[in-house]
């Protein structure tokens, strides 16, 4: 295998390989970009604080914590710092938030979501610990919220949208099980709700948005289906999304955030369009928004803090060759790594 591959992963040979992306570019964005670096251990220490129960933040995040958990150790593991939190903590209460469904919770004592449950596949795979799942179980509740039209609903309540398209192709994926639902369907139903200036919505007429953009494009990746993207098209209107400071929003005439550093970056380099936009002027907008005393990242600079903008703010850099910040897998959301490790062993 070659250095590029062993890098960004081999080449796509089947819908459960991840696909290979090709960047225009391997040119390092150092940290001379910004006035300021990324302050790596302050947000290290901020993420193992903001995971204590008794922090104002861990309670407001009570009924999403398996979202959070994702959040704060995928940045460890993209800062090499995984091993800093008691794994074997960490595995125990995942599976606590398991269902008899086979899905799992926000937190233990809540209900199910499908959310939730690529969350907690997500938290195992970072320790290599899938095996500890019933994964014939997992998978069967995550299969059984797919719709008649290929849709996925987000539990038995019936919303429906192409996140849940996502989580559920991209989950099924990891386990290996993407042959437990109608793939064909799925995509067509994905493709149906793509619009004329080729960006995708919720649902089929919704009005393209840079979060759902990623979600039907990466579901679109891990299929193999990305030739129903117009590219060029979706392209120009995602490099559209960078504003005067650099920084990229969701949609037309919106702030800037953080976050679509991951949504908008990580569409782009799927499609091979991420040398469309300025990345070294993305790079400090996401540099400024850190908290240089505290540690965290902000949704804009001098905003305050969160474990979601931190993540999608190290995750952004990490799309951007950021020095010191481990590769991280554009559809997947996971370390290159970690993907690697999951689908090419049996």
């Amino acid at each position: 295998m070659s250095t590029e591959e062993t890098e960004r992963g081999p080449r796509r040979t089947n819908p459960e390989s991840p696909p290979n992306y090709n960047f225009s570019s391997r040119s390092k964005l150092m940290s001379s970009t910004s006035s300021s670096q990324l302050v790596a251990d302050k947000h290290v220490r901020y993420i193992l604080m903001a995971e204590k129960k008794e922090s104002l933040e861990s309670v407001v995040m009570d009924h999403l914590r398996m979202n959070g958990a994702y959040w704060g150790l995928t940045t460890l593991d993209l800062l090499d710092k995984l091993g800093t939190v008691p794994e074997d903590e960490v595995l125990s209460w995942v599976m606590t938030c398991q269902h008899e469904s086979g899905g799992f919770a926000g937190n233990t004592g809540h209900d199910p979501h499908i959310l939730y449950t690529l969350s907690a596949v997500q938290i195992l795979a970072l320790f290599d610990k899938i095996s500890i799942l019933d994964v014939g179980k997992v998978s069967s509740y995550v299969a059984g919220l797919q719709n008649e039209d290929g849709s996925f609903s987000g539990d038995i309540w019936g919303e429906i949208d192409t996140r849940f398209s996502y989580i559920a192709i991209c989950c099924l994926s990891i386990l290996k099980c993407l042959d437990k639902i109608n793939v064909e369907k799925a995509v067509a139903y994905i493709v149906s709700c793509k619009n004329l200036d080729g960006g995708f919505g919720c649902t089929p007429g919704a009005e393209s948005h840079a979060g759902q953009i990623f979600c039907c494009v990466g579901a679109l990746a891990i299929t193999g289906s990305l030739h129903h993207v117009d590219k060029d098209l979706l392209g120009w209107w995602l490099c559209e999304r960078q504003v005067k400071t650099g920084g990229l929003n969701g949609r037309p005439e919106k702030l800037p955030d953080v976050c679509y550093s991951w949504w908008v970056l990580s569409s782009l380099i799927m499609i091979d369009r991420v040398h469309w936009i300025d990345k070294a002027k993305l790079v400090k907008f996401i540099l400024d928004c850190q908290d240089l005393d505290n540690g965290g990242i902000s949704d804009r600079p001098d905003d305050a803090v969160d474990i979601f903008h931190t993540y999608f703010g190290v995750a952004g850099l990490s799309l951007l060759e950021y020095p010191g910040v481990k590769t991280i897998d554009p559809a997947y959301a996971l370390p290159v790594d970690v993907i690697n490790r999951i689908l090419f062993t049996r």
